[in-house]
Order: structure tokens, then C-alpha cells, then sequence
């Protein structure tokens, strides 16, 4: 055995190089001290030997014992030649392999002390804190990430044509949020090799991260297409999906795809670019192929579940939530999901017993949360109290909506949002102002919750100081497209038609994204609908359902107005009942789909959906009066006239701007006429 000791020292001296090391001008010491000792190198070249040696059976069997004899044999090397820095710093590697990170560190910097220029130790302290970040807490990792930039910065002082070090300086600015120096960094990386995959993509993702799409494509377009790789396109395709281009996403993950067909981040990135694209089908088709090659992906059964769930196939959409609960435990993604389903189904009690186990589940004693946390229990419940509400326990819904408003900022004003909501469809129109102007004094700087109150003065009679209020916040900046949408849409409440349209008018070249385009065509078709202007309104929800044919909002709307005016009933019908289908718990939807079987002659199929409409929304004027109708076509006339007693009942409740007094009037002469006809039909009952 001590011959092949022998041949591999002879081997591992003859690959060190430790007789090329000689002492630095810094390791000579002060004029007056005695002189260092002298090396003995053929003792430092056997115990190196050795150490490298146990260091590589360490590798191999882990075993904490080889790791210290490599420790000790390096000790033995050092003292043997203490001018060799090779020898330091292949013992700071050691201690930095085997866990022993402050040793490392002290070598390191004792290193440094001598050489302030050597590079390797350097790279290791740079390598240490890297690995260090991720275990640290917020603070500590913090103060390593500062060190690591510390590093790096020399790192490229000394080495300044490496790409790898620049790339690596790059990232780490850009984790610290220093955009500016990490941009300097990757453009850097690029002068220095124009054609690397690395760099370019680096800096088109940090434009991304920036909001400047525009030149993250001029960066990665100025590849050659003969250059680009998968990875490339992909990093092109999330960029076009940056711009809201989702064509141009979907053709550069397909070229992504086609280089390489197993790349599964970019199947992703094609799927849910389809799906953007409103193309719910191949979407769906392409995360097939995912669950197919990865079967234990859950984050893909999160996915499939949601366009079924979209899609309205609630029963598919849960078998892949159940998939993907069995895989994740530990996941609160997944339950809430679940008790989103149950929610669209109806199933209530189901859905608060998710949801309540969730905020149990992620609940603190002391009450403090980290921001997302609190991100976390304010999404549980909203999605809780809406529930409640839905089910017509407006206190429980009150009281866990209440519970948002100490998480704070935009947690707490959507808190106070779903407040007012509660009380204006409870009808509680001085409570939804009282507490619209408590979220006003609570969150002054909301520009949302200040023209919600705006919107509350104006409804409750006090138009003016509404409409000053809302006037007030514009500024002449891109912002000023959501007030000018808040000033159309109490102009429309106050059928103030020719101002409405004006202030959508200039809401119109602030609304560059494809979805604030959508909105105010469907807030101009509801303007014009309102107006009767049918044919314009018509147009109008048309072009809403071109870019995004599953608008369940748009498809009710327009559905309805076609049915309720008699007008190609069956493409009516369908446009309904994919909105119901989409939102089956919906209780406008139900009362649309109601009426249209009405108007198609349904009676029993119009008076189970009206019943489950009232249900839902029993305080909605319409939906009774619908009922009425049913009933009196029916040949039930007392109970035609209950319904259109309590329309007239739920309208007296409702303030000014939200009736129809055309609407009531008309129901007021049905029931009249009834009470007539009943009447003459009682003394013959007698």
C-alpha cells in the first residue's frame, strides 16, 4: 500500500505546481524582526499530497473523520511552507466545502491581509457569501449580499475581461435593487462577448423588470435568428408577454419549443400565452403534455383546474385540485383554489369550511406577519366574506371584512371596498356612506376609496360636492384615466348621458392596454344601452367579446338586452348560459337566464332559474318583477302579484340614481290590474 501512496504524491506534487509559488513582497517582514523561517517544500509537497487525497475520499464517502485528517495534513503543509498561499487557500476551500464557513472566511481574509490582490481568495469569500445568503434572515442576508457585491467588485477590478464575474455583479445589483449598476454590468458582459446567450438575456430580463419591454426585445432581437436558442426565444416570448403581445409570445415559444422539444418552462410559457390569447383549448392541450411528461408537477394540475374552472366544469376542475393537494400538502394555493370551485358551485358551507381552516392554518398569536402573509390572509378573507354575502349573512360578511383593515394599506382599502359594497347591496345606503367616509379618514392618500365616497355623497343627494370632490384629483397625468372613468360613470348614474360620454371621451387615449380598451367599450355599450341606443350598444359589447370571448359580464349584458327586447332569441340564450356557466353561483346571471327561457316560451325552466336568481339576489327589484311576470303567464295571479309587490317594495328602498322610474311604472300598472282582477275573482270564490 505505501507504494501507491508513494505514485500518487509523486502524481498530485507533479499537478499542484506548489514549487512555481513564490512569497509576495507583502510577506517580508518589518526591518528588526528575525527572518522567516525556511521552507521546507518537500515536506509541504507530501502533506498537500495527502490532503488532497482524504479531501477527494471525502467527496466520495462523506465521512466527517477523512474531512479533519485533509484538514490536518493541510495544517502540516502550511506550517511546512507558511509563504505558500496555493496551500491557504486550498485550506480555506476545505473549510468552505465541509461547512466550516467562518475558518474559511479567516483564511481567506488572512490570505488577503498578505496579497489584497489575490484573485482565487477573493472568488472564495465571493463563492461563501453567496452561499450564505439564502440561510440567512432578512437582515443577516441583507449584510451578506453587501459583502458578496464587496467581492465581486474587486473581483472585476482584477479580472475586468470575464464575463462570468460581470454577469455575477449584475445579478447581485440586481438582487439588491440597484437596477442602474446591474444594467452597467450586463451591458458590460455584452460589449465583451456580443454573442452571449447569458448576457443578453440577463439584460432583456432587466429591462423587463424595469417595465421597458420596448428594450428588452431591441436587445434580444439583435441576436441573429441563426444565433438563437431555445433559451433566447423564451426570454423573447415573456417579453412580448411583458407588452400584453401574446401572438408574438405564443410564435417565439413555439420557435422555442421546436428547438427543443422537452423544454418544459417554455411549453409553459406557450400554455398560459394561450391562455391569455383567449385561447383556453390548446392551452389546455399544452399542459396536458406537461402532466404527461412530469407527472408529479402540481403547479400544471393548478393550472389545468383554473380553465376549468373558467370553463365552467367544476367537477373536472376539482379532480385536478385533488391531484395536486395529494402532491403539495403543505400548500394553501391549492384549498383555495378548492374553495373557489365550491364557491362557483353553490356549495357555501363547503367553501367556509376551506377557507376558515386556511386563516386558522396560517394564523399567528402575536398578529405579526410579514407582508406577504398579510398579502395572504386578506385574499382568505375577501374570498370568505364575499361568500358570506353571497349566502345573505351580510353581519358575517361585515365582520370578515373588518378583520382586513389592520393588514394595512391596499389590504385594508379593499377591506373598506367590500364594506360599502356590503352595505349598498344590503341597501344600507347611509352606513355604505358612514363607512366610505371612515376609509377616507382611515386611508387618505386612496384615490380609490375617495371617489368611492365621491361616488356615495353624489348617490345620497349631494351631487356637487361628488362631483367637486372627484374633479379635484385630476392632475393631467396618465392617473386621470380612472377618474374620468368614476366622473362617466356617476354622470351615467345621474343619466347625464352627453357628460358621460364626454368624460369617457378623455378617458380614451389614457386607456392604452388592451384590457382598459375592453373596459370602456363595455362602459360606453352599458352608457348607450341605458339610453337605448341598442344597435350603438350592441357594437360596442361586440367588440369586447372579439378580444375576449369569455367575458362572462359582456355575454350576460348583451345577452340580456337582445332577450329582454325579443331579438335573436336563441343567440341570446346561448350568450347567457355560457355566462351562467361561467359563474353558475351568479344570481344576475340566473335572472338573465330565466328571462330568456321566459321569452323562448320555457316556463319551467325560466321559473327554476328565476327561483335560484331570487335566492341569490332577493333584494333585486328586477328579478322579482321577472318572477311576477312568470307567474302571471302562468296563470298564477296571487303570486304574480306578491313578486310585484315586493319589487315595488325593493325599489322604494333603493336611492334615486338606481331606479327606473319607467321601469316601476310598469310594474305599478301590473299590479293594479291584478288587484282588479282578483278582486273580481273573489266574490265568485266565496
Amino acid at each position: 500500500m505505501k507504494s501507491i501512496y508513494r505514485a500518487l504524491i509523486v502524481l498530485l506534487v507533479a499537478a499542484t505546481g506548489i514549487a512555481q509559488q513564490a512569497p509576495s513582497a507583502s510577506d517580508s517582514k518589518p526591518a528588526g524582526q528575525p527572518p522567516p523561517r525556511k521552507a521546507d517544500r518537500a515536506a509541504a509537497y507530501y502533506h498537500y499530497a495527502m490532503a488532497h487525497m482524504y479531501e477527494e475520499q471525502v467527496a466520495v464517502y462523506g465521512r466527517s473523520e477523512l474531512a479533519n485528517k485533509a484538514i490536518e495534513e493541510y495544517r502540516q503543509a502550511i506550517d511546512a511552507d507558511p509563504t505558500s498561499e496555493y496551500l491557504t487557500a486550498g485550506l480555506a476551500e476545505l473549510y468552505a466545502k465541509t461547512g466550516r464557513i467562518r475558518d474559511a472566511v479567516i483564511e481567506a481574509q488572512d490570505i488577503l491581509k498578505r496579497d489584497p490582490s489575490n484573485l482565487e481568495a477573493h472568488k472564495l469569500l465571493g463563492r461563501i457569501y453567496l452561499r450564505s445568503l439564502g440561510d440567512q434572515e432578512s437582515a443577516g442576508s441583507q449584510n451578506m449580499l453587501k459583502l458578496a457585491i464587496e467581492q465581486y467588485e474587486t473581483i472585476i477590478k482584477i479580472e475586468p475581461d470575464s464575463v462570468e464575474d460581470h454577469l455575477l455583479l449584475g445579478r447581485l445589483y440586481r438582487l439588491n435593487n440597484d437596477l442602474q449598476k446591474a444594467e452597467s454590468e450586463f451591458k458590460t458582459a455584452v460589449k465583451l462577448q456580443p454573442d452571449s446567450e447569458e448576457a443578453v438575456t440577463m439584460l432583456a430580463y432587466l429591462y423587463n423588470d424595469e417595465g421597458d419591454a420596448t428594450r428588452a426585445t431591441q436587445v434580444l432581437s439583435s441576436m441573429p435568428d441563426t444565433a438563437r436558442s431555445a433559451k433566447l426565444y423564451s426570454a423573447l416570448g415573456y417579453t412580448y408577454e411583458q407588452q400584453k403581445d401574446y401572438k408574438k409570445a405564443i410564435e417565439a415559444y413555439r420557435h422555442a419549443i421546436q428547438l427543443d422539444r422537452d423544454n418544459l418552462d417554455a411549453i409553459r410559457g406557450l400554455a398560459q400565452n394561450l391562455m391569455n390569447n383567449g385561447q383556453t383549448d390548446a392551452a389546455l392541450e399544452q399542459y396536458k403534455i406537461i402532466a404527461d411528461a412530469n407527472p408529479e408537477d402540481a403547479g400544471t394540475y393548478l393550472r389545468i383546474a383554473e380553465i376549468y374552472r373558467k370553463a365552467g366544469k367544476f367537477d373536472l376542475a376539482l379532480e385536478n385540485l385533488k391531484k395536486a393537494e395529494s402532491m403539495v400538502q403543505d400548500s394553501i394555493e391549492v384549498p383555495y383554489n378548492i374553495a373557489a370551485v365550491y364557491q362557483a358551485q353553490g356549495r357555501y358551507d363547503e367553501a367556509i369550511q376551506v377557507l376558515q381552516g386556511l386563516l386558522k392554518k396560517t394564523e399567528k398569536a402575536d398578529g405579526n406577519y410579514t407582508q406577504p402573509e398579510k398579502n395572504n390572509r386578506t385574499v382568505f378573507l375577501e374570498r370568505l366574506g364575499t361568500i358570506y354575502r353571497e349566502n345573505r349573512n351580510d353581519q358575517a360578511a361585515l365582520d370578515t371584512f373588518r378583520k382586513m383593515l389592520p393588514l394595512g394599506d391596499d389590504n385594508a382599502e379593499r377591506g373598506y371596498q367590500q364594506i360599502i359594497d356590503t352595505y349598498r347591496e344590503a341597501k344600507q345606503w347611509q352606513q355604505a356612506t358612514d363607512a366610505a367616509k371612515e376609509a377616507v379618514q382611515k386611508l387618505p392618500n386612496s384615490r380609490g376609496l375617495k371617489m368611492v365616497y365621491a361616488a356615495q355623497l353624489a348617490d345620497m343627494g349631494q351631487t356637487d360636492a361628488g362631483f367637486q370632490r372627484v374633479k379635484s384629483m385630476l392632475k393631467g397625468t396618465p392617473e386621470d384615466r380612472e377618474v374620468y372613468i368614476a366622473l362617466a360613470q356617476m354622470n351615467s348614474r345621474l343619466k347625464r348621458w352627453t357628460e358621460a360620454e364626454e368624460d369617457l371621451n378623455k378617458a380614451e387615449p389614457l386607456s392604452t392596454k388592451p384590457e382598459d380598451k375592453r373596459y370602456l367599450y363595455f362602459l360606453r355599450g352599458s352608457t348607450y344601452e341605458r339610453q337605448k341606443k341598442y344597435d350603438e350598444a350592441e357594437e360596442l359589447f361586440r367588440k369586447v367579446l372579439v378580444t375576449d370571448p369569455e367575458d362572462a359580464t359582456t355575454l350576460n349584458y348583451l345577452g340580456y338586452m337582445l332577450a329582454d327586447r325579443g331579438v335573436r332569441l336563441d343567440e341570446a340564450f346561448t350568450m347567457i348560459k355560457k355566462a351562467v356557466e361561467l359563474d353558475p353561483a351568479n344570481g344576475a346571471y340566473l335572472d338573465s337566464l330565466g328571462w330568456a327561457y321566459f321569452k323562448l316560451g320555457k316556463y319551467d325552466q325560466a321559473e327554476d332559474s328565476l327561483i335560484k336568481a331570487s335566492q341569490r339576489i332577493g333584494t333585486d327589484p328586477t328579478v322579482q318583477d321577472h318572477l311576477g311576470d312568470l307567474y302571471q303567464k302562468t296563470g298564477r295571479l296571487k303570486l304574480a302579484a306578491a313578486h310585484w309587490e315586493r319589487a315595488l317594495s325593493e325599489w322604494n328602498k333603493t336611492i334615486a340614481p338606481e331606479v327606473d322610474s319607467t321601469e316601476v311604472a310598469k310594474v305599478q300598472k301590473k299590479l293594479e290590474s291584478a288587484k282588479v282582477k282578483l278582486a273580481k275573482e273573489e266574490p265568485e270564490n266565496k
